[in-house]
């Protein structure tokens, strides 16, 4: 790879600096205490840009090799979605603008019919609401390699698998590619592990600690789009491409290769259904005839019999500390991927932890309670979220009441855009807190009950008004005055009311 093409320890200080970003300046005083970050993915390097940038010292401990020096691996990556949160934590540490230069913008979502016709849903009203597709592979290459140029703070061990940690003193010991084992001690130890996190499970065992996992019935296989005979894009790139099917869907994300990234979403059993090249085939042909075309039949088939489809799981966890120890990103809740916030989240758990450190005087001891009182009921608030996105993807879509709501919802933002924004721009446009977003949304939702009922309710007066007879005055009068006779009778009033068929008092009648 070209590492001269990437930003500079100097670009991202210059950035930083340009963006007047406080979250980043240097608050640590004296020796800079040692950090040991387990995990040398995404959210592991950002971390490791955030300490060096504090003048920390910091060990990223990785079991994998190096991602930068390996072949990439089929069939299991997702593309990632970049949203404001996400660039917001980029933005702190200078690189917002290289990584966003990396991705391609989607601007709204394209559906893909079984007749094969299409229609766009944009994701916003405005031009800058929108979420760029970028390869996960890249983004943590560029990532590790920034980390790495704080040469003389941030060092990076690699094949370096955790077996055990001390949550509170610090101390770990790790097993190296050639077995043999390593000790090493930290003043804060920060598992960065993902879903199958090592330093999660020393937290597992640990009294007061709440622990619940949930595999969904779908999993996923990852298929190639190739570009087309010229080269171009098969599809129009700005999108993020949905083949809705009610109970499974296909999804596209660009490359800037000019291919796709393209994922089947479906339940395993549907899966296992599907074994020979006759009923991969036959199965895309009848529901989705215009991907199979731009996939290729010998592609699809290749692809899709030689994978496994992979599982989906969502985490949730508390607290998120424990000791001197703390989790983040989807070690501390791993999520399906539906909403595009997996590591949106990740990172905005980064930006969070530093200004809480800036803020606290880096005093681990304030910082790391801080931090899970904050962040643990948005992140249980966006994993609900994720889930529930799954349904509105390969299901809502195709209904006519979620293009109702959705035109409800972004007029009434056009309106009142200070009282009511949408849901889908809360959580990828704004930084509310994903617990306060489930909130509004659930006032939303009341709003808009009390006035279904006051709008049928009104409906129905509207036409039973036009329906009967409209009375005149003199209805309202006569029909008056003998509810009060009625009523008189009935208490037995010593006066007496003389109607208008008396000929000696007119038709007016009186009470005497």
């Amino acid at each position: 790879m070209n590492l001269e093409a990437e930003p500079s320890l100097e670009d991202a200080e210059s950035a930083r600096r340009l963006t007047g970003s406080a979250r980043v300046r240097s608050v640590h005083v004296g020796q800079p205490k040692r950090i040991a970050i387990i995990g040398g993915g995404l959210v592991g390097a950002l971390n490791a840009c955030f300490f060096a940038q504090k003048g920390f010292l910091v060990d990223v401990y990785e079991y994998r090799a190096d991602i930068r020096s390996t072949e990439k691996a089929v069939g299991r990556s997702i593309n990632l979605a970049l949203s404001f949160r996400g660039r917001a934590a980029l933005k702190a540490v200078g690189l917002e603008d290289y990584v966003v230069s990396e991705g391609i913008p989607m601007r709204a979502r394209m559906i893909h019919d079984t007749n094969e016709s299409t229609h766009e849903v944009p994701y916003g009203i405005f031009p800058d609401q929108f979420i760029i597709s970028i390869d996960r592979r890249r983004l943590n290459e560029v990532m590790l390699s920034l980390a790495e140029k704080y040469k003389e703070l941030v060092t990076l061990h690699f094949h370096h698998k955790l077996i055990k940690v001390d949550l509170y003193s610090g101390a770990m010991k790790f097993v190296t590619e050639d077995g043999s084992t390593v000790e090493r001690s930290a003043d804060l130890v920060m598992g960065c592990d993902g879903a199958y996190s090592a330093v999660r499970q020393a937290m597992m065992k640990q009294s007061l600690f709440d622990y619940s996992q949930e595999f969904i019935e779908h999993g996923y296989i990852e298929l190639e789009t190739p570009p087309n005979g010229c080269g171009e894009y098969a599809m129009p790139p700005n999108f993020l491409h949905i083949w809705p099917r009610d109970t499974f869907m296909l999804i596209a994300l660009p490359n800037l290769d000019h291919s796709f990234t393209t994922t089947l979403f479906m339940p395993f059993r549907k899966f296992e259904e599907l074994t020979t090249e006759a009923q991969v085939l036959a199965f895309f042909r009848d529901t989705f005839p215009d991907a199979l075309k731009i996939i290729g039949e010998s592609n699809l088939v290749q692809s899709f019999l030689s994978t496994k489809p992979s599982s989906l799981i969502s985490i949730k966890c508390k607290p998120y500390h424990v000791g001197r120890t703390v989790i983040l990103g989807d070690a501390a809740h791993a999520m399906v991927p539906f909403y595009g916030q997996g590591m949106n989240a990740g990172f905005l758990d980064c930006l969070v932890f530093h200004e809480l450190m800036d803020s606290l005087d880096c005093d681990i001891d304030l910082v790391l309670p801080a931090f899970t009182e904050r962040m643990l009921p948005n992140s249980h608030a966006i994993i609900d979220l994720a889930m529930y996105n799954y349904i509105e993807m390969r299901h809502l879509v195709n209904t006519w009441s979620y293009y109702l709501r959705k035109k409800i919802d972004n007029t009434l933002y056009r309106l009142f855009p200070g009282t009511w924004v949408p849901l889908y721009t809360m959580v990828t446009f704004s930084m509310t807190p994903y617990a306060e977003c489930v909130e509004n949304r659930a006032w939303q939702d009341k709003v808009l009950r009390r006035a279904k009922w006051v709008i049928g309710i009104s409906t129905i007066a509207v036409g039973l008004y036009w329906f009967f007879p409209r009375p005149t005055v003199n209805d309202y009068i006569v029909g008056f005055k003998e509810a009060l006779n009625t009523w008189f009778r009935n208490v037995k009033v010593d006066r007496f009311y003389v109607t208008a068929e008396d000929p000696n008092f007119g038709t007016a009648g009186a009470w005497y």
